[in-house]
């Protein structure tokens, strides 16, 4: 179902592409599998009732179902050749970081369907699965949208480590595949989509891991880390920091539950 890649050209694009190594690639699968798993997706009301509905100031608007036991048949096995080893043997060559694993749990990734006013702010990727013990590396995001004209809104950013420049940004045409290293510098979002889009935006998103920590590892672990856009500056000074201190609160409380439950089921 995927189309035979160039590697020694894409290895070459990858290692000089700015800010950060990436690739584009258009055409990415057969027709026809594409069209097939375009096909398949849910719509959007569909999407809200069986995966996640994201509401924050960063996110909004957007449906990510990760589950794939809710995957149609065209969309598992589309995830199970981006998880195969000929697949993976590629990616590791085109990227020069070996042994990649595929992320058989999905964690953030599978379908990912936004839909008219959505956005996802400028961010850098969690670095480290603390779980697994694995180190983050790349993102392959598949667009399959079917039309999709620029007006739309919906582009693909990538910007400069200071989140001053947008140094590339990417149409998320049907049957394009993006490919980039996640870094402590990958900083990366999506434009809004325009309230007038008469559709909603629809990709796949794929993440690989190493079990060796890159040469940028300090270390330190981190979650996802959002930065406004130059022209932000209240969301910058006032939304975000607002919206991290909830995420913070979130997250300890969840935690907490989870080892109070732990000690119920140890005295039990």
């Amino acid at each position: 179902m995927l189309n035979p890649l160039n590697c020694e050209k894409l290895r070459t694009e990858f290692a000089a592409a700015k800010p950060v190594p990436h690739i584009v690639i258009d055409n990415f699968l057969d027709l026809s599998t594409a069209k097939g798993i375009v096909d398949a997706y849910p719509d959007f009301d569909t999407a809200q009732r069986q995966g996640r509905i994201f509401k924050s100031v960063n996110e909004r608007k957007k449906v990510q179902i990760s589950d794939s036991r809710k995957f149609t048949a065209p969309v598992a096995t589309l995830i199970n050749s981006l998880s195969s080893p000929e697949f993976l043997s590629d990616l590791s060559y085109v990227t020069g970081i070996p042994e990649l694993l595929a992320d058989e749990q999905l964690v953030g990734g599978g379908i990912h369907i936004t839909g008219p006013g959505g956005h996802l702010d400028v961010h850098v990727d969690f670095n480290f699965d603390e779980d697994r013990k694995l180190h983050r590396r790349l993102n392959l995001l598949l667009y399959l949208n079917e039309p999709w004209q620029p007006s739309w809104g919906g582009q693909f950013q990538l910007w400069d480590k200071d989140v001053q420049k947008c140094e590339a940004v990417f149409d998320p045409i049907f049957n394009r595949c993006v490919i980039f290293e996640t870094n402590e510098i990958s900083f990366h979002g999506v434009v809004p989509v325009s309230p007038s889009a008469p559709t909603p935006r629809k990709s796949f998103a794929a993440y690989y891991y190493t079990e060796k920590a890159p040469r940028h590892w300090t270390g330190v672990s981190h979650s996802t880390i959002f930065k406004a856009r130059p022209e932000e500056k209240m969301k910058g000074m006032i939304l975000m920091p607002a919206e991290a201190i909830k995420s913070k609160l979130s997250d300890r409380f969840r935690w907490a539950k989870r080892g109070l439950k732990k000690t119920i089921d140890g005295k039990a």
